[in-house]
């Protein structure tokens, strides 16, 4: 019965995104930005959707691939530095830039419990300081891939204005160090809330399916 509502529930999700994903694709404010924002999504879910019957995760981990996915491909849809509620944002507090960006990569953290559950799950780590540890270093260092590709993508591109539009730093050159600390809070805070609902949910997992 839990497991069919839970599946239930996963099911819901993947019809959330794909909701999105269609809307998203729909007279985008640039096709090349867009998909360079959607495709990381694109991959993740394919990946879980491929592991899906080997490897079933948590809810809470479908949720969170979930959000992050449906945050990627607003953020492609509008570019991140024009998404329109955080341009109101922005106007209304008198901030210098569009902070979705920010905000994306601070709900990014959220993703070290994917990581955590990947972990318990797959290695001999335990609970305990070196798992919070190496988690947040496992995030943090997949923050710092993604702003290496955005470089990468800028270097291929020679800075035309679709990579410009993807790295969109908005003219701050501290930029990629305040995604990685933005991403950095977000899993600390994420980790330090979350570990023992998600310890609930692991719980749930390992019992005997009916």
């Amino acid at each position: 019965m839990e497991q069919a509502r839970q599946t239930r529930i996963h099911g819901l999700l993947l019809l959330i995104v794909a909701a999105v994903f269609v809307w998203s694709a729909i007279r985008p404010t640039s096709y090349a930005v867009w998909a360079l924002e959607v495709a990381p999504a694109l991959v993740g879910l394919v990946i879980v959707m491929a592991l899906y019957q080997r490897f079933r995760l948590t809810t809470m981990s479908y949720v969170i691939i979930a959000m992050l996915a449906v945050l990627m491909l607003i953020g492609g849809h509008y570019i991140y530095s024009k998404v329109p509620f955080f341009n109101w944002i922005k106007d209304a507090f008198h901030f210098e830039r569009n902070h979705y960006d920010r905000f994306g990569h601070f709900l990014k953290g959220t993703f070290a419990l994917v990581l955590r559950e990947i972990a318990l799950r797959k290695t001999p780590l335990s609970r305990g300081p070196w798992l919070f540890t190496i988690v947040t270093s496992m995030s943090l260092a997949i923050a710092a891939l993604y702003e290496i590709i955005e470089w990468l993508v800028s270097i291929i591109s020679k800075g035309g204005k679709a990579s410009k539009d993807f790295l969109g730093t908005q003219g701050d050159i501290w930029d990629t160090q305040w995604d990685m600390v933005c991403t950095l809070i977000g899993t600390v805070i994420a980790l330090w809330l979350l570990s023992r609902w998600h310890d609930r949910q692991l719980a749930r997992l390992d019992q005997p399916r009916s």
